[in-house]
């Protein structure tokens, strides 16, 4: 449903030249889908058309990716591709073929030497870009794929592509942003950049009939929100790849809370287009350059503006990580776990969808796949981390819808209601968190099932 803007429209961007006054040095930061701790921040209180199948082992046929890009109604819908196309990338006018005109990995460097030597790439981002290329490499050839080679330089060639693209001509994200899919398909490139990362004889999905039911909601004009823990920057494209075999169209049409670094960091970029979002500056980053405070403040209102009028039209489905940033592991064991969820920030969504006028349902669900792109150790203010990759097994999971009159029915005040209903919701991802920690990292499998949590591959049925 596409649903007109409520407020004039205004760009969630910082210029090139205020990029690199906040450092574009290629160190760790906070660059994550998250950002619900700064609805905190407000002033204002509230209260696939593409299923693919990735069980299989495909032939890279680049020319036929293509073909699938500019013609997404055609009856290959069910073919499984692992690489985006370079052809796909010229869809799109840009202002630069340099990486597109690779044909080897040699030449893929050396483009990036070329640009930053022609003053054209900045020299952090060219060293970013070049470490993620031998990262990325790495980790594909990890799974074992008799491709590996084909499927690395096919992804790096549109991925470096269009990260130059937008350094060159940096695009501006509105404070909500639909996903990018025509002439260049955003959603896809993301997928199936993602997709070799993924150990799908090792991944599970819990509680698969849960998505269903919220299938169910969303037809009929229902709101769902996820409570999720955040552990990468890869989990909306782990979310969709887990279900696209079965709900598909839950992945497309998810729109995610993003905090500010995954919509400024050149690296990251490309992947957030093809994502939708509501875009806000996280509370953790509010204050780090003075000057910015008040502009930062002024767009995360229209942006909780954005969600109140989506909320209203229904049939939204938003996900948000009320812990305000990603899990990381506990400094005395390095056991991961989900981060703490921020009451206000719950408390501030809750009611957000219960003033929507329309029927509401909250749902936590739990996510792990820090593996295979971990955090940096700590949160830091610099844009451009350093992009650590691998191969692994990764999981999702969601349990039943958490009602807060119930639990507030129990407490003895608004504020041990809202303490009580996010712990109830932390509890539940928490729990669903640990069943698909022994079924990856304990190697249970499906064995590792609980009452409450039932496991499932719904690619191999």
């Amino acid at each position: 449903m596409f649903i007109p803007s409520a407020t004039p429209s205004s760009t969630f961007s910082i210029s090139t030249a205020t990029a690199h006054r906040v450092s574009l040095s290629f160190s760790s930061s906070c660059s994550s889908y998250l950002a619900a701790s700064s609805l905190c921040s407000l002033s204002v209180r509230f209260g696939v058309r593409m299923p693919v199948f990735p069980c299989l082992s495909p032939s890279l046929n680049v020319r036929a990716m293509a073909e699938i890009v500019r013609d997404k109604e055609s009856t290959d819908k069910n073919v499984a591709h692992e690489a985006s196309s370079p052809e796909e990338s010229r869809n799109e006018p840009s202002l630069s073929r340099t990486f597109l005109h690779a044909s080897s990995e040699e030449e893929l460097l050396a483009g990036i030497r070329k640009e930053r030597e022609a003053g054209k790439l900045p020299p952090d981002i060219a060293l970013g870009m070049e470490v993620l290329y031998h990262n990325y490499k790495t980790a594909v050839f990890e799974s074992g794929n008799p491709r590996a080679d084909e499927v690395v330089l096919s992804n790096m060639t549109v991925a470096l592509d269009r990260m130059f693209s937008d350094v060159e001509e940096p695009f501006d994200f509105s404070p909500y942003h639909k996903a990018l899919r025509e002439p260049f398909d955003y959603y896809l490139f993301g997928q199936n950049y993602i997709r070799p990362l993924v150990d799908f004889r090792n991944s599970y999905v819990g509680n698969i009939s849960l998505f269903y039911e919220m299938e169910e909601k969303l037809q009929q004009g229902h709101n769902i929100v996820l409570m999720s823990n955040h552990q990468t920057e890869a989990d909306p494209a782990v979310i969709a790849l887990l279900l696209e075999a079965t709900n598909p169209s839950i992945a497309e049409r998810m729109t995610y809370v993003a905090g500010d670094r995954v919509l400024i960091d050149p690296l990251c970029k490309p992947f957030s287009m093809g994502r939708n979002l509501i875009c806000v500056y996280s509370k953790k980053h509010m204050n780090d350059v003075p000057e910015f405070v008040e502009m930062k403040r002024k767009a995360n209102t229209r942006s909780l503006k954005e969600m109140a009028l989506l909320l209203r039209g229904g049939s939204q489905i938003i996900w948000i990580a009320p812990s305000g940033g990603r899990d990381r592991p506990y400094p005395q064991t390095q056991e991961w776990y989900p981060a703490p969820f921020d009451a206000s920030s719950v408390d501030n969504m809750r009611r957000l969808a219960e003033h929507s006028g329309t029927p509401g349902h909250i749902y936590p669900l739990a996510i792990l796949c820090h593996d295979i792109m971990p955090p940096p150790p700590h949160v830091e203010k610099e844009i451009g981390e350093e992009r650590v990759i691998s191969f692994h097994g990764v999981g999702v999971s969601v349990a039943p819808g958490i009602n807060f009159s119930e639990i507030s029915a129990a407490c003895e005040n608004p504020e041990e209601a809202k303490e009580a209903y996010t712990h109830a919701l932390h509890n539940s991802v928490t729990e669903q968190y640990n069943v698909l920690k022994s079924a990856i990292h304990g190697k249970q499998g499906l064995q590792a099932s609980i009452p409450d949590v039932s496991l499932s591959q719904p690619w191999n049925s």
